[in-house]
C-alpha cells in the first residue's frame, strides 16, 4: 500500500511540475496596439525568449531592463533569441507604461498585465521577475530580484537553452 501511495504521490508531483512549466493563456495587453493577446501566443516557436516583468514604480526593474537593453545588440550577435517585457502596473497607468517605454527607446515588445492575472497565473509575488521560455514554449528558468550584473547570469542561461 505504501508503494502505491508513494507512486501516486510521485506521479502527482511530476504532473504539478509539468503543469508549472506550461505557459498560461492569460490575456495581456500589447501596449503599442492596445490589443489583448494570450501570453502563450507572444512567443516565437523554436526560439528562446527572455521576459522581464516590471513596474513603473520599480527602480531595480528599470535598471535591469536598461542594462539588458544596452547589451541586447551584442547578445543578439552571439545568440538568436527574443526579448520582451510585461508591466504589472494597473490599467490606469497604461499611458505611463507606454510613454516610459517610448522615452527609453524600447524596440522590443512590451505588454501590460493590468489586473495581475498573469502574475497570479505564474505565481510570483514581486518584481523584478525574470523568466526564460525555451524553444518548446515552456518556462525553463525563473528568477526574482535584480542585482547589478545579474543579467549576465540570465544571458548565460539563454545561451545554454539556445543550443
Amino acid at each position: 500500500m505504501k508503494k502505491i501511495v508513494a507512486a501516486l504521490a510521485g506521479l502527482f508531483i511530476a504532473t504539478a511540475v509539468q503543469a508549472q512549466s506550461e505557459l498560461p493563456s492569460t490575456q495581456v495587453k500589447d501596449v503599442n496596439t492596445s490589443k489583448k493577446v494570450a501570453f502563450n501566443e507572444t512567443f516565437e516557436q523554436g526560439k528562446v525568449t527572455l521576459v522581464s516583468f516590471w513596474a513603473t514604480w520599480c527602480v531595480p526593474c528599470k535598471k535591469e531592463i536598461k542594462n539588458i537593453q544596452k547589451k541586447l545588440p551584442d547578445w543578439k550577435k552571439e545568440v538568436d533569441f527574443n526579448y520582451e517585457t510585461v508591466s504589472i502596473d494597473e490599467s490606469r497607468n497604461e499611458g505611463l507604461v507606454r510613454s516610459y517605454a517610448k522615452m527609453q527607446g524600447w524596440e522590443f515588445p512590451f505588454y501590460i498585465d493590468p489586473n495581475s492575472d498573469l502574475k497570479r497565473s505564474l505565481n510570483f509575488q514581486s518584481v523584478p521577475f525574470t523568466i526564460i521560455i525555451d524553444k518548446n514554449g515552456k518556462v525553463a528558468y525563473m528568477h526574482s530580484g535584480y542585482e547589478e550584473g545579474g543579467e549576465e547570469e540570465v544571458f548565460a542561461k539563454v545561451k545554454e537553452l539556445s543550443k
